[in-house]
């Protein structure tokens, strides 16, 4: 079975969500793979990724209030700080969401939703250059096209 594999670098200002939606879809698309499945996997321990709505950037900033909630920077209860007091509640917030998200691969796409996209989040106040992989694997044609 073909396996192709790319991975980009995403860079960051801090903070904040970052759209691969079509970053990834191009990946999947110069991979030549028709069906199967793509994952896509960051490589980091304070940054993850997520699939959220796409069209209101509100909810997005709604759910960075909701983390600054769940872990703020700075809260006492942490005592790993090396980095900072952003340290910790970034592991946090990638424990708590994913590092790695497969999708399935149909006709050649990534088949998400109408308000679906893929984020990037980085949980550091710090710019970073995130590494994130996308492996797709799968058929380069239709499996039901006997010719």
């Amino acid at each position: 079975m073909p396996t192709w594999a790319q991975t980009l670098t995403i860079a960051s200002s801090g903070r904040a969500t970052h759209d691969i939606t079509a970053r990834v879809q191009r990946a999947v698309s110069k991979s030549g793979i028709r069906f199967g499945l793509c994952n896509v996997f960051i490589h980091h321990t304070s940054a993850s990724l997520i699939v959220c709505e796409n069209a209101d950037p509100e909810v997005r900033n709604d759910l960075e209030r909701f983390m600054a909630k769940l872990a703020p920077d700075g809260d006492p209860m942490f005592a790993h700080t090396d980095e900072g007091d952003d340290d910790m509640p970034a592991h946090v917030r990638s424990v708590l969401t994913q590092t790695a998200i497969t999708f399935p691969v149909t006709q050649g796409k990534l088949p998400l939703g109408t308000w679906q996209g893929i984020y990037m989040w980085e949980h550091r106040h710090a710019a970073h250059g995130r590494r994130v992989t996308i492996t797709v694997q799968g058929e380069t044609r239709d499996p039901d096209d006997h010719t």
